[in-house]
């Protein structure tokens, strides 16, 4: 049992270091590494061997659920680049970006006072759809073009978008409890 803490996380899997992923490559790696370090495999053994055992999983699933997620995976490749995507403090978008959350806020919030589920649902597609190209982008940006900037700038769109979608859930949740 050893994990080698110092490698990425797509060497903990032995995947290339890029944006697009092999999705049932990294479930079938996770999967292998996890078996290999559960922490069940070592319960006789030293107390040592059971704080490593457990360190070497938490290790395994967090490289997991990072690299399973499009948008944890683009930040993780931008922060091996050294580049800080900025979430928290730059807001600074483009106008047009900006114009299209305000109505995109709009609309979710006027489904949601009509008790519009069927919209909600619409939106909700719409957003996805609009995020899977946002992340289609992203793919161009970190592994054909290296455009770390522009990457960075996708992130933070991404992470609107996220909030976005989390609040469509919730006014769907909220008409349907």
């Amino acid at each position: 049992m050893s994990t080698d803490f110092s490698q990425d996380f797509f060497s903990l899997f032995d995947l290339p270091r890029r944006f697009a992923i092999d999705s049932q490559a990294l479930e079938h790696a996770w999967r292998t590494a996890a078996a290999q370090v559960h922490p069940d495999r070592y319960a006789s053994g030293s107390d040592a061997d059971k704080r490593s055992a457990l360190m070497q999983a938490t290790r395994v699933n967090e490289a997991y659920q990072t690299l399973k997620s499009p948008l944890n995976r683009a930040r993780y490749l931008l922060t091996l680049a050294g580049v800080d995507t900025q979430e928290d403090t730059n807001t600074q978008m483009p106008t047009d970006f900006l114009m299209a959350q305000m109505e995109w806020r709009e609309n979710i919030e006027a489904a949601r006072d009509a008790d519009d589920l069927a919209t909600l649902e619409t939106l909700s597609r719409q957003l996805r759809a609009q995020s899977r190209e946002h992340q289609a982008e992203l793919e161009q940006a970190l592994d054909q073009r290296s455009d770390l900037d522009a990457a960075a700038l996708l992130v933070r769109k991404l992470r609107f978008l996220q909030k976005l979608d989390q609040e469509i859930g919730d006014a769907i949740e909220g008409l349907l409890g």
